[in-house]
């Protein structure tokens, strides 16, 4: 019997965390596969721990990973990556914004021949303008000067097939960006669109300045455009700089030109600035060389039970 390995990366979702285990059970059920659910605390400091291992004792199924300190989204759904041991694994939320009754259609197209099958946020009910705008402009962005094209509204709800989970599990990168990584494997995929409900609990932990940090390393680890652009950048002001000559030297000989500060330090904050801009870009590629090449963990686990059980259990 094929196995299936459901990974879900948890952070202060003790609100949410029962409702999701009771709705993955009536859905898995009708199911005939074997299957575990891993949950993998990313630092949370309220109780989703305690429920999570609550869980895991009242039902096989259930697994905990306890992960010694919040490492972030991408690292945790990694570290379910790296300890799950199905046929093939599914990534999703654990905010109830991604729907499990997705989950047949999912393994059907996998069952069709399908490695990668990824799901496409068409709507999310009660966002704001606020976030449906930065939504947008993140994957307008990302894929103008990226050089991988991310479909809008992509989300980390998806299943892989084991051959792909064995390409995360090797990779090195520093800072990851599954999305892309998932992307950029050239195998065989499938997009199913869904519309995302309201968090049933809690408050999301992506506020805009995780988001923009988000995006900005997600684009600068698949793509060199930005310094391309520091490079066309300076190149344009450059140029400027010599057209804005001959306007100076008939100034000079006309006879009207004014002796004066006010413009030439605008000038020069300008240029300054500019200045700043293209060194902060090198310098954030500079500082992701630094980060790699240190090959720190992704994460590092306190507690789990996922080798302590029998993680191929059938409902």
């Amino acid at each position: 019997m094929k196995k299936i390995s459901i990974v879900v990366p948890v952070f202060n979702e003790e609100g949410n965390i029962e409702l999701l285990a009771q709705t993955l059970l009536k859905v898995i059920s009708q199911l005939n596969y074997a299957f575990e659910v891993i949950f993998v605390d990313d630092g949370s400091s309220d109780s989703t721990l305690s429920i999570a291992k609550l869980l895991s004792n009242q039902n096989d199924i259930f697994h905990y990973v306890e992960l010694a300190r919040n490492y972030g989204h991408q690292n945790a759904i990694k570290a379910g990556i790296d300890i799950a041991n199905g046929d093939c694994i599914i990534t999703m939320d654990g905010d109830m914004q991604h729907p499990p009754s997705l989950i047949p259609e999912m393994i059907d197209k996998w069952e069709e021949g399908y490695d990668i099958i990824y799901t496409k946020r068409i709507d999310t009910e009660g966002a704001s303008f606020f976030k449906r705008i930065t939504s947008n402009a993140f994957y307008k962005l990302m894929n103008a000067i990226s050089e991988v094209k991310i479909e809008k509204g992509t989300a980390d709800f998806r299943l892989l097939d084991n051959e792909i989970c064995e390409m995360i599990r090797e990779t090195k990168e520093s800072e990851l960006f599954l999305r892309a990584i998932t992307q950029l494997t050239g195998y065989k995929q499938y997009a199913i669109e869904y519309k995302a409900a309201e968090r049933n609990a809690g408050k999301s932990s992506y506020t805009f300045s995780k988001m923009f940090k988000f995006a900005l390393q997600g684009i600068t680890a698949h793509s060199v455009k930005p310094l391309h652009l520091a490079t066309y950048l300076g190149l344009i002001f450059a140029c400027g700089s010599i057209l804005y000559m001959p306007y100076i030297l008939y100034s000079y000989f006309d006879g009207n030109a004014v002796s004066g500060w006010s413009s030439l330090i605008a000038t020069i904050v300008f240029f300054g600035g500019l200045q700043l801009f293209v060194l902060g870009i090198i310098g954030i590629y500079i500082g992701k060389i630094f980060t790699q090449v240190k090959q720190r963990p992704h994460y590092r686990i306190k507690e789990t039970n996922v080798y302590a059980k029998n993680s191929a259990v059938k409902l």
